[in-house]
């Protein structure tokens, strides 16, 4: 499945509202543009991709049979 296909996925499942789909949408997006990019910006791109699935901490808890 390539990023135009998840997002088409994403949209017609309502995944745009979770945060994590969200996160996976922007690393396949990263993945396919990994050969026309530069080593630095690919390891700066993950990095701040990494950060954004830390800062989603644990907002699922308690409501788990809603989101997952």
């Amino acid at each position: 499945m390539d990023s135009r296909e998840l997002a088409h996925y994403l949209e017609a499942t309502n995944g745009i509202a979770k945060p994590w789909l969200l996160v996976q949408l922007r690393l396949k997006k990263l993945q396919e543009r990994q050969a026309i990019i530069s080593e630095d910006t690919y390891a700066e791109e993950l990095e701040d991709i990494y950060q954004d699935l830390m800062n989603l901490g644990e907002w699922w808890r308690g409501i788990e049979d809603e989101v997952f």
